[in-house]
């Protein structure tokens, strides 16, 4: 029977969300990619009882993760079940609704209706009565903020999240809402949104301000950049890469000469700092005021292993931060 290695909490720092009282671990699992249908099942536990083995304790889903969508969280709940079970009160357990789930006016978007039956729905298939935080998944212009921001509320009220969060948003949606979530004592703490390198929307669009003025937590996905910010494109595409396997959200057309000159770029930094291009992208982030914790995905454990090495990164100096942002093209 499973049990966790006693020094578990040893490796990772935890950072708390903003003001609240609520903290992660710098590094979290998003189980966005590796944890649906086409998956191995002994993987899939392999990697969530190595998180949790070093430190991990906050596991990331949505409604919609998979293949196919509802897999992620069934997956996860059976492994909760048979090996994580006893340390529930360990952990930080999120899902989201926001993305079509299912067919007909009611599976997508921001209306109560959706956002409480995904919820009930989240939770049967992982087996739990709570989770720690439910997000908002996206932005829904065509549902009033205030009615989207009264089922967060009422998730939290009747007992089914212990925390609100916000997915995707923008700096000025973000403090509208947020102000709607303080008008009805709900406690909202973290925002999860795509940061890396290569991405810096949040630093165009007003969130990653905005959540520091609010004392709200960061969370980011992607910090990787779906692969590419890794040594798996120094050389071209591979044939085994997700890319060529996958191709749902990397596309091949995107990775042209001149984002391979940038990545080679960016490598050769890292390799002057005696890191990976994966361990420097990670800490990049880490390292940046506001961020609570980055997320990861991992298809086995050595990779998760080798991603938590971010976490004890040497700080940068002025000239490497200028250089990344000149090889990044900012």
């Amino acid at each position: 029977m499973y049990q966790p290695s006693a020094d578990r909490y040893e490796t990772l720092p935890y950072r708390r969300c903003g003001a609240s009282g609520l903290k992660l671990p710098v590094v979290s699992l998003g189980l966005w990619h590796n944890f649906g249908d086409t998956a191995r099942y002994e993987t899939m536990r392999d990697i969530c009882l190595t998180a949790f083995d070093h430190g991990v304790t906050h596991f990331d889903l949505a409604n919609n993760y998979g293949p196919e969508p509802g897999s992620a969280e069934r997956n996860f709940g059976l492994i909760l079940r048979r090996e994580l079970a006893p340390w529930r009160d360990e952990l930080i357990i999120s899902t989201k609704a926001g993305y079509l789930m299912w067919p007909g006016p009611y599976g997508d978007g921001g209306s109560r209706k959706y956002l409480l039956a995904s919820l009930d729905q989240s939770l049967k298939r992982m087996g739990l009565e709570y989770v720690d935080i439910f997000y908002h998944h996206r932005m829904d212009p065509e549902t009033p903020l205030e009615e989207t921001m009264g089922a967060l509320a009422q998730a939290v009220r009747s007992g089914k999240a212990i925390y609100a969060g916000l997915s995707n948003y923008n700096g000025p949606t973000l403090e509208k809402a947020a102000a709607l979530l303080t008008e009805l004592g709900c406690p909202f703490v973290i925002n999860q949104n795509r940061y890396s390198i290569l991405d810096r929307t949040v630093e165009s669009n007003g969130l990653l301000e905005t959540a520091r003025r609010l004392n709200k937590g960061l969370i980011t996905f992607s910090p990787l950049a779906q692969g590419l910010l890794t040594d798996r494109y120094l050389n071209g595409i591979p044939d085994d890469s997700r890319v060529r396997t996958d191709g749902r959200f990397l596309k091949e057309t995107s990775i042209t000469e001149e984002k391979l000159a940038q990545i080679r770029a960016l490598n050769g930094i890292a390799a002057a700092r005696g890191q990976s291009l994966a361990e420097m992208a990670l800490a990049w982030l880490l390292q940046k005021e506001g961020v609570t914790s980055v997320l990861v995905g991992a298809s086995r454990p050595e990779q998760l292993l080798e991603n938590l090495k971010a976490a004890a990164a040497p700080a940068f100096t002025a000239d490497e931060l200028a250089a990344i942002d000149r090889a990044a093209g900012f």
